[in-house]
């Protein structure tokens, strides 16, 4: 039996997808008909690709549907839409894992050892102070969904001293966890190094503001992969001209692109990368699709659906 399968996602996206998706579906043994173009008969639909920027914004016509399959980690572009009543997965792969784990490692590394200081200091003086070793390094990862605990784990591996806070308590080998307020401010009254990698939502909506980032060690570091809503910018921009927070590496903000005017771009205590961090690549992306087609076909529970009482 053939599935119906809308690409709503951005049409821009469908040259990139197309082949992969085709053999991802035929690797899993999924006879379907890819539709690119918004269907005669939306109720016949079977499975929807979409991302938030795509061509749909009322799922209501699509009855049939047995679920959104969300190219995009982030979700809070869609949850809280009215009209979508079907299943919605949020896009977890190993490509866009690995992505975001070489990201948050490197500039991590950046910052432990000084390549910023040094590579400034090009000016013929013989400064021989190591770096602390890993270990003496304390590392902060708020958020421990599956790319905070794959980042966590890959740092507590190179020997850093890691924390990790979420929500709700977590345990996980090799990092010290908490949860709750309680725990957020011992996390963050510890954190040399503090990654950002929690969902948006409205709990964590400027969830490191004025009070929270006053709560850093003096000389903090931060680095943003995860949503640019988690951040009060100007709370930020305030604890950076104040020397508290010493620097920021930002790949995520409010408004993308970053608007050419915005005071982040000109500080000298920012470094603004283009939400480069972890982005959905079609080969891995479309197998996770495949496969959670094929669960759907074959009475298994979807992989990584959303609740949405909890916004992820």
């Amino acid at each position: 039996m053939s599935v119906d399968i809308y690409f709503a996602a951005n049409p821009d996206l469908w040259p990139d997808y197309a082949t992969p998706l085709r053999d991802a579906l035929r690797e899993a043994g999924v006879e379907a008909e890819l539709l690119e173009t918004p269907p005669r008969d939306p109720a016949a639909v079977d499975y929807i690709i979409y991302s938030p920027d795509g061509v749909i914004e009322d799922f209501s016509p699509y009855t049939g549907c047995k679920a959104v399959l969300n190219l995009w980690a982030g979700v809070e572009k869609i949850v809280n839409n009215p009209t979508l009543t079907q299943p919605l997965c949020r896009m977890v792969d190993y490509g866009l894992t690995e992505g975001m784990v070489e990201y948050v490692t490197g500039h991590v590394l950046r910052y432990h050892l000084g390549l910023d200081a040094l590579l400034a200091a090009q000016n013929g003086t013989w400064n021989q102070e190591p770096p602390p070793l890993a270990r003496d390094r304390k590392v902060a990862v708020l958020g421990l969904g599956a790319l905070g605990r794959a980042c966590a784990d890959a740092l507590a591996r190179l020997n850093f001293n890691v924390t990790g806070w979420s929500r709700t308590p977590r345990d996980q080998s090799q990092i010290t966890c908490h949860a709750g307020e309680c725990g957020l401010v011992q996390t963050l009254t510890e954190a040399e190094i503090l990654v950002l990698l929690l969902p948006h939502t409205p709990l964590t909506e400027s969830l490191l503001n004025a009070e929270r980032l006053a709560q850093l060690p003096r000389g903090a570091v931060v680095i943003n992969p995860g949503r640019g809503a988690l951040i009060d910018d100007e709370a930020l921009i305030a604890a950076l001209d104040s020397g508290h927070v010493a620097h920021a590496t930002l790949d995520v903000f409010r408004t993308e692109p970053l608007p050419a005017a915005h005071p982040f771009w000109a500080h000298p205590r920012v470094t603004v990368t283009p939400h480069i961090a972890a982005e959905t690549r079609p080969a891995s992306a479309a197998r996770v699709i495949a496969q959670n087609i094929l669960r759907g076909e074959t009475g298994l529970p979807f992989l990584h659906q959303v609740d949405p009482g909890q916004g992820y």
